[in-house]
């Protein structure tokens, strides 16, 4: 058992961190760079044994018919790593990569997410990267249940009770998605830094935490998108976004209208980011980075047709077989956007 312990020197300076796919068979290379913070697979398929902690498998298909790259999340500096009990966790002293997993049992999903944002929490203040940046939550069958017992809505519940104090000025940014792989284990990753980031909210959009009680007990807890701490050569971190419009569901049953509406939702993000002063191209370009999460695998293809064309084909993207929080969603978008590369 290890805990992160601080860093002198480099760790002072600003975070800074890139966000790319690279192809599955580079794996053992991306964990050989002692630089990399974190690398995500994605699928059960051929999936390796590693016993690294910034290796992390997320049990979502891939829809597309060659081989999925993994994505790799790359520092500046040296990253040093290991796992405290349940977390696994590497830093660079300014940025925490961390990954969490909690078996439902009999106790359900609301349960779960109680104990693993409390303890998410409790690990992330205890270390030099208190301030949580980026969550991802990935549970099965997410839409399951009537009214009130929602799978989601029940999430919802336990996340907020999970957490020492809800603060809508320090929520971050974040994804929750569901699997349909029939385990009842809720996967949480998480990016934490030394320095506040800064929630930004869209202008087309009532704040998920807003939510009307006709979506549960509990509204969403999250940003819309959270813009890194001042100096950070980082990207804007993008919540997942779907055809909400205020806060309806817009576009039932025509996937390639959601990814439309999708789309501005996130051009209204970017727009909202550069109106802070960020400076970020004002379309999705060779900096983003994408996952499309499709609930209907035969709308995959409608769904890349309309991505190819309305995207710069620079954007790369990786399409995954998810369920999105609402049932009449067929699609959501998270990722990150920042200037190209050099």
């Amino acid at each position: 058992m290890s805990r992160p312990q601080p860093f002198a020197g480099d760790a002072m300076s600003p975070p800074a961190l890139d966000f790319g796919y690279a192809p599955a068979d580079t794996l053992a290379r991306q964990l050989a760079d002692p630089r990399v913070l974190a690398v995500l697979g994605f699928g059960d398929a051929d999936a390796p044994a590693i016993d690294d902690p910034r290796w992390l498998r997320i049990r979502l298909r891939p829809l597309q018919a060659a081989p999925a790259p993994i994505e790799v999340w790359r520092s500046t500096a040296p990253v040093r790593c290991g796992r405290d009990g349940d977390i696994a966790w590497s830093t660079d002293g300014r940025l925490l990569f961390g990954a969490l997993e909690i078996d439902e049992g009999d106790e359900g999903i609301e349960a779960a997410a109680t104990r693993a944002y409390a303890r998410m929490g409790a690990f992330v203040a205890a270390s030099d990267t208190p301030h949580l940046l980026r969550i991802w939550n990935y549970m099965d069958a997410i839409t399951l249940g009537e009214g009130d017992e929602e799978r989601y809505r029940r999430f919802c519940v336990g996340r907020v009770a999970g957490m020492d104090a809800l603060d809508t000025a320090r929520l971050p940014a974040a994804t929750a998605i569901g699997r349909h792989d029939g385990v009842r284990r809720l996967q949480l990753y998480w990016l934490a830094a030394r320095e506040p980031g800064l929630p930004l909210e869209n202008p087309r959009q009532v704040s998920a935490y807003r939510y009307p009680r006709q979506y549960g007990p509990q509204s969403p807890s999250f940003a819309r998108a959270l813009l890194p701490p001042a100096g950070a050569a980082m990207p804007l971190l993008l919540s997942g976004t779907a055809a909400i419009v205020g806060h309806a569901s817009q576009h039932s049953g025509e996937v390639q209208a959601q990814v439309d509406e999708t789309l501005a939702n996130l051009d209204s993000l970017v727009a909202t980011a550069r109106h802070q002063g960020a400076m970020l191209p004002v379309a999705l370009g060779a900096g983003s980075l994408l996952k499309v999460y499709v609930r209907d695998p035969e709308d995959a293809p409608a769904v890349a047709a309309r991505l190819e064309e309305r995207l710069d084909p620079a954007v790369p993207r990786l399409l995954l077989h998810a369920q999105v929080c609402r049932r009449e969603l067929l699609v959501e978008i998270d990722g990150v956007h920042g200037p190209a590369p050099a």
